[in-house]
């Protein structure tokens, strides 16, 4: 692992960027932090059973998009806001032939904040749905795939081995945005790597998570005869 001012940086195969991913989450569990900020980091983070190009090409889409308006977190869809501000205009007319002035004009105004917020619902979706087209289909070839919220600013992308060579090794970079926190998890790493010969993944790794990721054949399970060769060895 490589430290510097713009973070801790791992390159390697996909195991080695997933154990990296999972080292900094447990470093800031041991520092104290969590909430939401911790796990939507933990729910981005690289996988040993994902895909670059496929799982967290759909997460890094997802959280980079549009946040919900108000109508959205409400559940309210486009047609519920549109039907609400119908019933306020009506609301509104009827207001007026009994000559109540006053409530006329604050059931014309509750209508039209119905109206804005099916607008707004409206518009947020139709730049998500573009968004993550566009995002899927060509960001990614351009850009890292990478994640920002405030406790954590990430990268991740996959590059060749040489010039001329099949093969890919992947770049992993995490940088925490508190200075403070920064130091505490620093300080966290540098006790795993002293303190623990192998990191153990969470999820237990498997031949075909790796095959799946890297685009490699597995290796060949070996007999018994070689298994027993090797435990005489």
């Amino acid at each position: 692992m490589e430290e510097s001012i713009a973070g801790f940086k791992e390159r390697g195969d996909w195991g080695d960027v997933v154990e990296h991913g999972e080292r900094i989450t447990q470093a800031l569990r041991d520092a104290g932090v969590d909430g939401d900020a911790l796990e939507e980091w933990d729910e981005w983070r690289p996988k040993p059973h994902e895909r670059l190009q496929k799982d967290v090409n759909k997460k890094t889409a997802a959280q980079a998009s549009v946040a919900e308006g108000e109508g959205e977190k409400k559940g309210k869809d486009v047609g519920d806001d549109l039907k609400s501000a119908g019933e306020k205009l009506s609301e509104s007319y009827e207001k007026v032939e009994h000559g109540d002035n006053d409530g006329a004009i604050e059931r014309w105004s509750e209508s039209l904040d119905y109206v804005a917020r099916a607008a707004d619902s409206a518009g947020r979706k139709a730049i998500r749905t573009v968004e993550n087209t566009v995002y899927q289909n060509v960001m990614t070839q351009l850009a890292p795939y990478y994640f920002d919220n405030e406790l954590i600013s990430a990268n991740i992308q996959k590059t060749s081995r040489g010039s001329d060579s099949d093969e890919h090794t992947f770049i992993f970079e995490v940088n925490v945005n508190d200075d403070d926190l920064k130091a505490a998890v620093s300080e966290r790493l540098g006790e795993y790597e002293d303190t623990i010969d192998r990191w153990h993944v969470t999820t237990e790794k498997e031949t075909a998570n790796v095959e799946a990721a890297e685009g490699v054949e597995p290796p060949a399970e070996p007999t018994g005869d070689e298994q027993s060769q090797s435990t005489k060895n």
